[in-house]
């Protein structure tokens, strides 16, 4: 078979849609601050707002009730940072919520998510991390009895995870939350454009997503604000944003993104049907043809392009370094490429042990992933993995 390119990092990023880079190429022309009350600054007024309309329209909610970011993560921290305002009263004192100096959180959450949430609790605010099961589903009845001792302000729970595709219950984790006289948060960023979101059916107070990860451009996030919740401006020093996040707003960003969003309106059902199809191809021929392989996440709530499989006595920067060879992008279950050695914190919070989370491996396919891309892929895993484990440190650990 001959060697070609497959890339199959979509959770990482997404290339530009088509009609997205063709309506990014036309918007080029204006450049206005929307803030300015001359024609240019209104021409770029008018196109932001209805991006921003689109957008709404898309989750389900209100025009005021979305505000852009400059990316998926500042949306996550600008939910987290209510808890430790500087105006704390002011922020977060409707509802009682000033009395109340905890969250709740999973240990499957992103890094962005996590790490705001260990900064507010270095400034006071006790936080509760949630265990999963072997899937990666929170556990329901350890939230009700933590959200139960009734001092938690808020709850965050990622709706679709990132590194193993496991899609939580958000809306009866947001009514557990509710009862309890908590605010809900969910980073929705893995999951919106690629599952149906609906803001007033899942009843959520807010909602992070972003662009680059629906074919649409980098740099651009939005956040859900459910109308007459608090909240508390991450980044300060304007008006923008209805005053809640300072700064020129991204007009390029914002119409590229309002593009991308109306494509998943079009596109996203089939897609996901499709990528149904190449997940379970794919699976089966890892099964086929290479030992001692385990698939994490859930068998059934997981979306729909992406899959994580640990290769036993191999390790993933290896696979991921030699598949790059073969013209295969894929990410590595493990953060050894960031510079640590450690293992991904959410196959160890599912019970992986560290040897077989050091040799798991992210697909994640999207749009243009075709059934030829996926046979070629399986054809070159099978030599990748034969390699590897030929070489591999952890070669004796291989189960027999």
């Amino acid at each position: 078979m001959r060697k070609r390119t497959v890339y199959l990092d979509h959770n990482a990023t997404t290339p530009l849609h088509p009609e997205v880079k063709k309506t990014l190429v036309a918007a080029m022309k204006v450049f206005g601050n929307p803030s300015s009350l001359h024609k240019f600054g209104r021409e770029a007024r008018a196109l932001v707002e209805k991006a921003r309309g689109d957008i709404a329209s898309f989750i389900g909610a209100q025009h005021e009730e979305i505000i852009f970011a400059g990316s998926g993560s500042e949306a996550n921290n600008s939910v987290v940072n209510i808890l430790y305002c500087p105006a704390w009263k002011g922020c977060v004192g409707q509802g009682g919520l000033v009395k109340k100096r905890r969250i709740i959180t999973t240990k499957i959450e992103h890094p962005c998510v996590l790490e705001s949430v260990a900064c507010v609790a270095a400034s006071g605010i006790g936080v509760t991390y949630l265990d999963v099961d072997s899937y990666g589903k929170i556990n329901t009845e350890q939230l009700k009895e933590e959200i139960g001792k009734g001092d938690v302000a808020l709850v965050s729970v990622m709706m679709a995870n990132n590194e193993i595709g496991t899609i939580q219950d958000i809306k009866s984790i947001c009514e557990i939350t509710h009862r309890n006289g908590a605010l809900f948060h969910t980073d929705a960023v893995q999951a919106v454009g690629k599952l149906p979101v609906d803001v007033m059916e899942l009843g959520v107070d807010y909602l992070s997503f972003s662009a680059h990860k629906i074919y649409g451009p980098k740099g651009i996030g939005c956040l859900y604000i459910r109308k007459g919740v608090p909240f508390c401006p991450f980044i300060r020093g304007g008006h923008q944003e209805r005053g809640r996040r300072a700064g020129t707003e991204n007009t390029l960003g914002i119409i590229g993104f309002a593009k991308a969003i109306q494509m998943r309106g079009v596109e996203m059902q089939a897609e996901a049907k499709h990528l149904f199809g190449l997940k379970k191809r794919l699976k089966e021929g890892i099964q086929r043809n290479i030992p001692d392989v385990f698939f994490n996440g859930h068998p059934e709530d997981s979306l729909a392009g992406t899959l994580n499989v640990s290769f036993a006595a191999a390790e993933g920067e290896a696979i991921l370094l030699y598949l790059d060879m073969e013209g295969i992008a894929v990410s590595t279950g493990s953060a050894c490429a960031s510079g640590s050695l450690d293992p991904s914190h959410v196959l160890l919070a599912i019970g992986t042990p560290q040897e077989k989370a050091h040799g798991s491996i992210r697909i994640s396919m999207g749009r243009d992933t075709t059934k030829d891309d996926i046979d070629y892929v399986i054809e070159r895993f099978t030599g990748v993995i034969r390699k590897v484990r030929g070489i591999s440190s952890v070669q004796g650990e291989r189960q027999t």
